[in-house]
């Protein structure tokens, strides 16, 4: 992500959270804004901006469904982590990215958290995060693939990779993926249950908007990526 960015370009992570790709992606001449909702979150990013001498970044209290940022103001506009626990409206939520560029469950056999057995507050960290939170769906990359193309975005490319061969999954970031068929894009999913599974199943997708932009990413193009 950070060798796809132009070094001067215009970036806001909508959901940041407390900031870690937010302070990663700032620096160089990047313009970097985080927002989120939780200002203790925030608080914790802007605090970590001055501990590491970061001056290039922006830390916003804002609301997805109604940002409080310029329309068209970004060259990328990343997100993740982030719609699929927003409780409804998930199209109108793209809308407002691209624009601007069930109850919790305890698993006991949950690899990651066996894995961080003897490190107490990393472990209640990840418990927190992945079965405590109000609310959480499952979308296919076929849906995602819809909301885009129902805001007027272009569907570039998935990571992992829609393709079986995965054909061109180490190309750029930004650039297109050869083609897109709903049948292989389901088959490539279903493989992808032993791939990401372990993670949580979290994949990206990368849109682009078609209009003016301050950098020249194929053809002007504005990016977004959930």
């Amino acid at each position: 992500l950070d060798e796809a960015i132009a070094p001067d370009a215009r970036v806001v992570e909508i959901g940041c959270g407390t900031g870690q790709m937010t302070l990663f992606l700032a620096g160089r001449e990047r313009i970097v804004i985080g927002a989120d909702l939780t200002r203790a979150s925030l608080r914790l990013g802007a605090a970590a901006a001055r501990r590491f001498g970061i001056d290039d970044v922006l830390f916003v209290e804002t609301d997805l469904s109604r940002p409080g940022l310029r329309s068209g103001a970004f060259d990328v506009v990343y997100c993740s982590g982030v719609l699929h626990h927003t409780p409804t409206r998930l199209p109108t939520h793209v809308r407002q990215l691209v624009a601007r560029a069930s109850g919790g469950r305890w698993l006991p056999r949950d690899p990651v958290l066996a894995d961080r057995s003897g490190e107490a507050e990393r472990q209640e960290a990840w418990r927190r995060d992945q079965y405590c939170h109000p609310e959480e769906h499952s979308h296919t990359l076929g849906e995602v693939r819809g909301w885009l193309v129902d805001n007027g975005i272009e569907y570039v490319r998935s990571y992992p990779s829609s393709l079986l061969d995965r054909d061109g999954e180490d190309d750029a970031l930004f650039t297109p993926q050869p083609d897109y068929w709903p049948t292989e894009a389901l088959l490539a999913q279903v493989a992808w249950i032993a791939r990401i599974g372990g993670e949580g199943g979290l994949f990206v997708v990368v849109g682009r908007r078609t209009g003016p932009s301050h950098h020249q990413y194929d053809g002007a193009q504005n990016h977004a990526n959930l």
